[in-house]
């Protein structure tokens, strides 16, 4: 068992990285009052060196910070950690958003929030992926064999490497094979009923996702668009029907 599964929920770690005290200050107290462990960073150098020695299970990080801005700490984060990333921001617009989700951020929150949001944002991040009820264990089914448990996922018999969002919307989508899933419900089942109205979020993952699991096509074969709906997942590949 790793040291991360070691730690109980409880005690689980946070990396705040933000230049404003008054923010840091705001979200240490109250993420130490749920009984998380957390650590401050007020700049993304220090950042890093604070996730190398003391690895964090989750990184909360705005996004305007002086010499490396937050895209530039996920990007970095992101090839060190798996680790879910909460991006903060005054900004709000659809592009910014995109560009922190391709950056490696899993989710975005706009400036100001409640804290109770931001600590719903934490608990849906931190925890797993979301499974129906009677589903669990050992999802395979044509190319796909998924250790819901374990956190591992292999198509064709290749092993993928997933952020923990990536993971958590193909296990969605393997307990739910070949039904189409509305936009609103994949969005809630993966990131939480406050994210209902963020479509950018499913546009940035599905894409990340067709990347990893397609054979090349241009056209998808395992994640299809139901036009105005939502996707429909085709464990076999929907070339071979």
């Amino acid at each position: 068992m790793s040291a991360t599964e070691q730690r109980t929920a409880d005690h689980r770690r946070v990396l705040i990285v933000d230049d404003e005290p008054q923010i840091t200050r705001v979200l240490r107290t109250s993420l130490d009052a749920h009984a998380y462990d957390v650590r401050v960073a007020n700049d993304g150098d220090t950042a890093l060196q604070i996730a190398h020695d003391w690895p964090p299970d989750l990184m909360i990080t705005d996004l305007s910070m002086p010499a490396m801005d937050g895209l530039e700490l996920c990007r970095r984060f992101r090839q060190k950690s798996n680790a879910p990333i909460i991006v903060l921001s005054v900004k709000g617009e659809e592009r910014t958003k995109v560009q922190a989700l391709d950056a490696g951020a899993d989710d975005y929150v706009t400036k100001p929030f409640g804290i109770n949001e931001l600590l719903a944002r934490v608990r849906a991040n931190l925890r797993r992926a979301p499974q129906e009820e009677g589903h669990g264990g050992v999802f395979e089914d044509g190319d796909f064999h998924i250790d819901l448990d374990a956190h591992t996922a292999t198509v064709r018999g290749r092993e993928l490497k997933l952020t923990p969002k990536e993971f958590d919307l193909l296990a969605f989508f393997a307990q739910n094979p070949r039904k189409v899933i509305t936009h609103r419900k994949l969005l809630a089942a993966v990131w939480g009923a406050n994210s209902i109205e963020q479509p950018e979020y499913l546009r940035v993952f599905v894409g990340q996702l067709r990347k990893k699991i397609e054979t090349g096509s241009d056209s998808p074969s395992y994640i299809l668009t139901e036009p105005w709906v939502g996707y429909r997942f085709e464990p076999e590949g929907a070339t071979q029907h």
